[in-house]
Parts: structure tokens; C-alpha cells; sequence
């Protein structure tokens, strides 16, 4: 008989430096998106913003490898909460919009996702949205803080649970999860943004997860449009999506999708993201 190994979920020092770049070029390519949003443009510009910046850069749109898919961003508008298709959408004042990207250099990948709400518009609809963006990025950065001290993966998902329950009452998306990654962009484990039963993988050295929570202010139930991918909130309620790429070494973690390795979005937490040697 034949036993086939799994493949491990750790990856080598060797490894861990061949994730750096996909991880800066996604940064840059995010980088490009974000300036590009205001009113007028649409999701189809802002896609070819992106791909023209990763292809610049030496990468390849690792999006556009998923079968299916041939757009380089997932942009997801107001009550869309991933997998918005970019195209003829036109962004208006006061939208919330979630944009997520990812790069492949040299067979290693880089995944990030960011949201903004877009200046103008009405002014509650504007600030509630806001407080949406706030609370989601802010449990982001309580996640991967909580992956510097874990001992295992789950703990991160209480993290990000705990921080969107500090600040009100949100519906924390459990259909879809963070995930793995390396050669490929979804690799296991999954990574979850709630508490769950059981302990989840160690957290040692050689782990890269995309940390990724998604926030609705209302449902947490979600329907997929006809075109079998733009996933949007029953109720119709906004909803938001940030995500980074982060890898745990010997000496602390780095996130390869931030350009400081979060430095900044880690400091009021108290943790200090270490370069990958």
C-alpha cells in the first residue's frame, strides 16, 4: 500500500522569504486601488489598475488563476460582501466598497482585501458606514495580534469575535473564513473569525494565514447572485471585508501584505512585528 504524505501547513525560512514579495506587491497593487477610489470610476478601472500594477511588478494576478475567475480584484459594493465581479459599475459618493487582490511571484502568493467608504453622499448612511469599516479593520488587527502570543489557530477567531462585540452589535459572516497560504492562495487550515470548538493548529514557526473577517450591520445570512459568485447580504444590510497575509518565524510575526509588516496597526496593541530573517 501506498501512504501519501499531507502536505504540511508550515513552510521553511527558505519559504517564509519567498512570501515577502508577492506579499509587497499585493501592498502596491491595494496601494494603486485605494488612491484610484471616488466617485465616477468604475470597478472595471479600478481591476485594471490592479493588474497593471502586479504585471509591472513581475507577478501575475493570483485571482485570475482560480478557475472561473478572470478578473485580478473581488470588488464588493454597500450589501455585496466578497466576490463583487468588477466591471461596468459605476462607484458612487457614500459607498462602502471592499476591494480584494492578490499577487503570485515566483509560485508564492500574497492576499489582502481593504474597504473605504467613499467621500460625499448621506451623512448618517456615511458615518454608520464608517463605524462598519472601523470595527471590521479594527478586529483585523486584534486577530493577528493574538496570532503573535496564540498557541493554536483558533485562538485567533476568539480575537476577532471579542473585538467586533466591543463595539456593538454586528453580524460576524461564518460562511466564509480566512484561510492557509503559500503555492497556493487557499491552502489549509481554514481560519475562522468566531469562536469554535476545539483547539485549531499550533502556532509555530513556518504557519501563513490570510486573516480575514467579514462584518454586516445586520444579517449574517447571505445569498450568491446569478453570477454564481458576488455574494450579498439577505437583508441588505452594508457590509465590510479587510484581510492580510501574515507569517509566524522564530523571532515574532511579519505581515507580508502590510509595507511596515503592521508595524502601525499592531503598536496600539502592544506587539511588534519582527522582519522575516
Amino acid at each position: 500500500m501506498v501512504r501519501f504524505r499531507k502536505p504540511s501547513i508550515y513552510k521553511t525560512p527558505e519559504e517564509l522569504r519567498a512570501m515577502v514579495r508577492p506579499g509587497l506587491l499585493t501592498v502596491e497593487a491595494l496601494d494603486a486601488v485605494r488612491a484610484a477610489v471616488r466617485p465616477g470610476v468604475t470597478t472595471g478601472e479600478l481591476d485594471a489598475i490592479a493588474e497593471r500594477t502586479i504585471r509591472d511588478g513581475g507577478g501575475v494576478p493570483n485571482f485570475q488563476l482560480v478557475p472561473g475567475y478572470r478578473h485580478t480584484l473581488c470588488v464588493s459594493v454597500n450589501d455585496e460582501v466578497v466576490h463583487g465581479i468588477p466591471g461596468d459599475r459605476v462607484i458612487q459618493a457614500g459607498d462602502i466598497v471592499s476591494v480584494d487582490a492578490g499577487a503570485e511571484v515566483d509560485g508564492w502568493n500574497g492576499d489582502s482585501a481593504f474597504t473605504v467608504v467613499v467621500p460625499g453622499g448621506d451623512a448618517a448612511v456615511s458615518e454608520a458606514r464608517r463605524k462598519l469599516c472601523d470595527t471590521t479593520e479594527r478586529s483585523l488587527w486584534h486577530g493577528i495580534a493574538a496570532l503573535a502570543s496564540a498557541r493554536h489557530l483558533n485562538d485567533v477567531g476568539a480575537a476577532v469575535e471579542d473585538a467586533i462585540e466591543e463595539t456593538g452589535a454586528w453580524g460576524i459572516v461564518e460562511d466564509y473564513t480566512g484561510h492557509g497560504i503559500g503555492r497556493s492562495m487557499h491552502e489549509e487550515p481554514p481560519v475562522f473569525n468566531y469562536r469554535v470548538r476545539g483547539a485549531g493548529p499550533a502556532v509555530k514557526p513556518g504557519l501563513v494565514v490570510a486573516i480575514e473577517p467579514m462584518v454586516t450591520a445586520g444579517t449574517i445570512d447571505s445569498s450568491t447572485d446569478a453570477d454564481d459568485w458576488t455574494v450579498r447580504t439577505l437583508d441588505g444590510s452594508d457590509a465590510a471585508h479587510w484581510e492580510h497575509t501574515v507569517a509566524v518565524h522564530a523571532d515574532g510575526i511579519w505581515v507580508t501584505t502590510a509595507a511596515d509588516g503592521g508595524a502601525a496597526g499592531l503598536a496600539p496593541l502592544g506587539v511588534t512585528p519582527v522582519p522575516i530573517p
